[in-house]
């Protein structure tokens, strides 16, 4: 139909235009228009566009023309929309982490250390004068900032908060002098996290940040300082590449920040241990057969605990919503500390209990935590990179990990859960790339 009119108009929601010789298309999401459009242009709210086969005009809400950009479609998009051999998406995009972290360090780390401004414009300067900081994020993008806010908070000066989107969007939240708002989205669309941001750019901030993996998203345009992580397209529902990939920019934002605290030379070693990642990722990922058979003892199980202390704590939260999300087993991250204050009730001989236990100066009060478990008959996991031995009545299982420094423990500790998690999906069947009554981008309340 040549002369069919299409008018479009955003309001809330994403909305992309994308343009080809073959005609003109629409979406919300940008992937989709990979196949079919060589550039797009993005509408903001208010704005109405008049598309017809060969052209589009943009107007605004009281009928001014605007032009827009076009922006080129990432051929990058095509490239990961095939699985490439693997079974599903969650499967590749767990083994692309090695690689996106390569990928960091070649084009933000220069001879000296990391490159000037990674966050954008004058950004070393405006990092400088930052006292405090308020992430908002949801879901694993919240995980991601609550191990930020360990990093930061240990080795600088700054005092950080890490809100979950929905909630921050609906209170009233104290805004110090020098305080730096940082949104964290995989799609730079995720609803509450755009109307927090907008809700901040209200009150007295320094500066917005945000950390996102889509260019020109929502997020991005509304915010001052921007840094994308380059992840490529992450199909699957379940958040993998996409969280290790916003860890490395926040351990980068830490390294940045303790330049102006007492811990200066910290950040040489921080550059250090991020640039031994890629190799110990890929020894991790080796650990795949033996994730594979474990995975079975929680085929059955309905429930399933995962605990850490200190920067341990959230890669357990986002271990424990990795099992849910793709397997439907109702799972749960706590503070090992915690376990006497309400979880050790849930504990049985059908309660498998993952421990995670990197080689740190709290691995003592881990082991006594899950003593507590194996004296109430529940199976104990302890992935841990310290030497570990117990008898085989003991209903223990060590899952010997790489050795890794302290600073990158969160980014090498989150891949055996990822495939674990994996496993467990395969072997119960489940849509593992679209799990039931989830989205990838969660674009309304």
């Amino acid at each position: 139909m040549p002369n069919t009119i299409i008018i479009a108009a955003c309001s809330g929601s994403p909305l992309l235009i994308g343009h080809s010789k073959y005609g003109n298309f629409i979406s919300s999401d940008l992937h989709a228009l990979s196949k079919t459009a060589t550039k797009y242009i993005t509408l903001n709210d208010d704005e109405i566009a008049i598309i017809k086969r060969d052209s589009i005009q943009v107007y605004s809400s009281n009928g001014k023309i605007i032009q827009k950009e076009l922006h080129a479609t990432s051929g990058k998009s095509k490239k990961s929309a095939t699985k490439n051999g693997y079974k599903y998406f969650m499967q590749k995009e767990i083994y692309e982490q090695h690689e996106i972290i390569s990928k960091a360090i070649k084009y933000q780390i220069g001879d000296k250390g990391l490159l000037p401004n990674i966050f954008g414009p004058n950004s070393d300067k405006i990092l400088s004068n930052i006292k405090h900081i308020h992430f908002v994020a949801c879901g694993t993008s919240h995980n991601a900032a609550l191990v930020a806010k360990y990093w930061i908070e240990e080795l600088t000066d700054v005092i950080c908060t890490a809100e979950i989107a929905s909630e921050y969007r609906y209170r009233d939240i104290q805004v110090p002098d020098k305080t730096l708002f940082v949104a964290i989205s995989q799609s730079g669309e995720t609803a509450d996290t755009i109307y927090s941001l907008k809700k901040a750019k209200g009150k007295k901030y320094k500066n917005y940040l945000s950390i996102c993996n889509v260019p020109e998203s929502t997020i991005t345009r509304l915010s001052d300082l921007v840094y994308l992580t380059h992840a490529g397209p992450e199909i699957s529902v379940a958040s993998t590449k996409a969280f290790t990939s916003q860890l490395i920019a926040l351990l980068f934002l830490t390294m940045i920040l303790t330049r102006f605290s007492k811990n200066k030379a910290v950040e040489k070693t921080i550059l250090k241990q991020i640039k031994t990642l890629p190799q110990i990722l890929k020894k991790t990922l080796q650990l795949e057969k033996k994730l594979k058979d474990i995975a079975k003892n929680f085929k059955s199980k309905s429930h399933a605990l995962f605990l850490g202390r200190g920067i341990s704590y959230p890669i357990a939260l986002e271990a424990a919503l990795k099992l849910k999300e793709i397997t439907y087993i109702h799972a749960e991250g706590y503070a090992a500390g915690e376990l006497k204050h309400g979880p050790l009730a849930l504990v049985d001989k059908n309660m498998p209990v993952v421990g995670l236990m990197p080689d740190n100066n709290l691995v003592t009060q881990v082991l006594s935590n899950l003593a507590e478990v194996k004296a109430r008959q529940g199976s104990v996991y302890i992935f841990t990179n310290k030497k570990l031995k117990f008898s085989k009545k003991d209903k223990t299982q060590v899952i010997s990990m790489p050795a890794c420094g302290q600073f990158i423990a969160p980014l090498v500790y989150v891949i055996p859960m990822q495939l674990l998690s994996y496993y467990v999906a395969i072997h119960k069947k489940t849509n593992i790339d679209q799990p039931r009554n989830l989205a990838k981008s969660v674009t309304v309340e």
